[in-house]
């Protein structure tokens, strides 16, 4: 293990002093919760006979105190790939806990809906919100105070941040993710974006199109691109809060179902009763959020994750903001290359090495704090081990000493690129994030007249009249958290590539959400303040005109415009939708923080 590289030392740094209010805040409440919830002992009798009338073989244990019981918080549904596992979890892990004599009881579910069923559609515009839900749901299943930790069993895009904020209130009692695995790989990356290119230039029927998605989400498991859910896994591993190596191990394999069961084993280990005590609100601390931000540019990872960190973060007391990413950024070599930045899945990142190789990586080279609590007994150095089993018993063995694909996994020394592809942009239409890992460097900077849309259904229907076969920056506003929920703009990445492609100058500028998929094209997300008013005051994109020059810039971190806003009128903010239940949101819109804070409401009106 390295020294701690001064760039990483000056951010963790800097938030630290940033956070230390807040930060002491948040631990003095944890200390106030710990006192007052030290067991399920202060129950009244009643209160107990209800949260262990149920329980079975188990209800005498849990009466008695004999022994932890531990939470079992789930995303369990069997119409999403990612969480259909989890069905038969809970059954297991009780079996498990009792191995050691403890308890599990399923104390609640949250939400989990899923980002690929709702691309383009109205549903998508209640899922950045779900994170608010989810961790509400969290802290719901959480409030009865029978438990002495937590299992959180969740893999998806908003799912674990959603967990992570709801779980880090009850950050007295200690906390283990429970991933279920990817999906076995299908059809080759570059067929499937070949159909969906074709498929946009209307060269491909929607039955092709079908039969080639069919191929690649296949079966029970998470999707195999490195998007969203899959950066979640690494982050859990770099925050120290997984079995060590569990993020990509395929589902119900004898493997998965050891780290599993090591999960229950040792929240029963690292409870406040036990000699080893690990509550979460210690193990999420500023050098934990660094490692996640680092392993997020190291690996390429979702751009989702530049509003995820920072909500994360505040509910632990820590104030992250776009410009220490950018800072990390800088100094984080890129040493993954994972579809879409890549032509391998990840499970040729797994079999390549996988987070093992690059805990090691970014250990020995000093860009993560190796001296962090974590879940796992020898801190981040574990993280730097592979599972096996031998002879039926969980192992560990250290990471690979050379990568087993040098086109998908290369050390410090020898990287992709010499930083971490995240940068911030910045200039008189507001500050964004531009992820430069898979857009060719010869398109980092792009200076073209704009065409504005408030939606992104009459960007499809200009592509499909020709209205866009010019150089152009696509604008599309009023897609922040306060207008409609700041969906993903996904379903316009086939349509601008072949822009691209036919030898345009392309880029897009909104203040939505692109997606953990973001590829080749530039583009400048999450722009703040949006162009939704806030306070009185709309953003600037509320205020672009079609024909403004814009320029975008990885290079020298510009977002600007040569025309003058302060002489013209905000466009009108378009109504609101109502229908699949967004309505129901609207409170969470009028709330809503910025992007850089997180894009929460329940964030902001709960002052954290």
């Amino acid at each position: 293990m390295s020294q701690t590289a001064p760039a990483v030392l000056r951010v963790t740094e800097r938030i630290e002093t940033r956070s230390k209010d807040s930060r002491a805040r948040y631990l003095g409440m944890i200390a106030r919760e710990a006192d007052r919830h030290a067991d399920r002992g202060f129950l009244s009798c009643s209160n107990l006979a209800h949260g262990f009338a149920a329980a079975g073989p188990d209800k005498a244990a849990i009466a008695g105190m004999r022994g932890p019981n531990i939470a079992l918080v789930t995303a369990y549904n069997d119409m999403l790939s990612a969480h259909q596992p989890y069905g038969r979890y809970p059954e297991r892990m009780k079996l498990w806990a009792r191995e050691v004599r403890a308890t599990a009881q399923v104390a609640g579910g949250v939400p989990a809906m899923c980002d690929g069923v709702t691309q383009g559609f109205a549903g998508m515009e209640l899922s950045l919100f779900s994170r608010d839900a989810i961790a509400m749901s969290t802290a719901i299943a959480m409030s009865h105070a029978m438990f002495d930790g937590m299992a959180l069993l969740g893999i998806c895009d908003k799912i674990v941040p959603g967990l992570v904020i709801g779980a880090l209130r009850f950050g007295h009692l200690p906390a283990i993710f429970v991933p279920s695995g990817p999906m076995p790989s299908g059809i080759s990356n570059k067929e499937k974006q070949q159909v969906r290119q074709l498929y946009a230039e209307g060269k491909a029927s929607r039955e092709e199109l079908l039969a080639s998605e069919s191929a690649s989400y296949h079966s029970a498991g998470t999707c195999t691109f490195y998007g969203t859910a899959n950066s979640n896994q690494m982050m859990m591993e770099l925050m120290g809060l997984h079995i060590p190596g569990a993020a990509f191990v395929p589902p119900d394999t004898p493997l998965r179902n050891e780290i599993t069961r090591a999960a229950v084993h040792r929240l029963a280990q690292i409870g406040r009763k036990g000699h080893d005590y690990r509550p979460m609100a210690q193990v999420v601390d500023a050098k934990a959020i660094v490692n996640a931000c680092v392993g997020l540019l190291a690996t390429g990872g979702s751009t989702n994750h530049a509003i995820h960190l920072p909500a994360m973060a505040r509910a632990a007391g820590i104030l992250l903001d776009w410009e220490d990413l950018d800072e990390l950024s800088a100094a984080v070599p890129l040493i993954a290359r994972v579809y879409p930045n890549g032509s391998g899945d990840v499970n040729h990142f797994h079999a390549a090495g996988g987070m093992a190789w690059v805990v090691h990586e970014l250990l020995g080279a000093g860009l993560i704090h190796g001296d962090v609590l974590t879940v796992a007994e020898h801190g981040m150095a574990a993280y730097a081990q592979e599972p096996f089993l031998e002879d039926a018993t969980l192992a560990w063995r250290p990471a690979p000493k050379t990568s087993g694909d040098d086109t998908m996994l290369r050390t410090v020394a020898h990287p992709f690129l010499a930083d971490g592809g995240m940068r911030l942009v910045q200039g008189n239409l507001g500050r964004a994030t531009f992820k430069t890992s898979a857009v060719d460097p010869g398109r980092w900077t792009i200076e073209a007249p704009a065409r504005v849309f408030d939606d992104q259904e009459s960007v499809t229907a200009a592509f499909k009249a020709g209205e866009l076969d010019r150089d152009v920056v696509v604008v599309v506003r009023f897609q922040g958290p306060r207008a409609n929920g700041m969906p993903e703009l996904h379903k316009l990445t086939p349509p601008l590539g072949v822009l691209q492609d036919r030898g345009f100058r392309v880029a897009l500028v909104t203040d939505g959400r692109m997606s953990g998929a973001s590829g080749k094209v530039p583009a400048a997300i999450h722009v703040t303040p949006e162009a939704l008013a806030k306070d009185g005051k709309p953003g600037p994109l509320a205020y672009l005109r079609d024909g403004d020059i814009v320029r975008l810039s990885a290079e020298d971190g510009t977002l600007s415009t040569t025309a003058d806003l302060s002489a013209r009128d905000p466009a009108p903010a378009p109504v609101a939708d109502v229908g699949m239940g967004r309505e129901l949101f609207a409170m969470f819109r009028l709330g809503a923080g910025g992007a850089e804070q997180g894009g929460s409401a329940m964030l902001e009106a709960a002052g954290l």
